[in-house]
């Protein structure tokens, strides 16, 4: 099973996450399978690759809670909750 994932990067004291496609039984620092994104909680900025995150919530991806805190917080669900209600229909 694949998850997003945030993965540390950035020196002491001075955090920045990546966030990341990652197999479940990886650890936190472990091989990732794609980058799709990064979260600086000091400067309070997130970049997201948006196709890359919907092809893996497409395949069964499951966000992380942080993660799916950070996309909530970037609108990313209200922004494509046309194209999620449309998948859960079948349509």
């Amino acid at each position: 099973m694949v998850k997003l994932r945030l993965k540390r990067c950035g020196r002491k004291q001075r955090a920045i996450y990546r966030i990341v496609a990652i197999d479940v039984r990886s650890r936190r620092e472990g091989r990732d399978l794609q980058k799709v994104g990064f979260y600086d909680p000091i400067k309070n900025q997130t970049y997201s690759n948006v196709s890359a995150i919907l092809y893996f919530l497409e395949k069964g991806a499951q966000p992380t809670g942080t993660v799916y805190d950070i996309l909530r917080k970037t609108e990313f669900f209200k922004e494509f909750q046309v194209y999620f209600d449309k998948k859960r229909k079948g349509t």
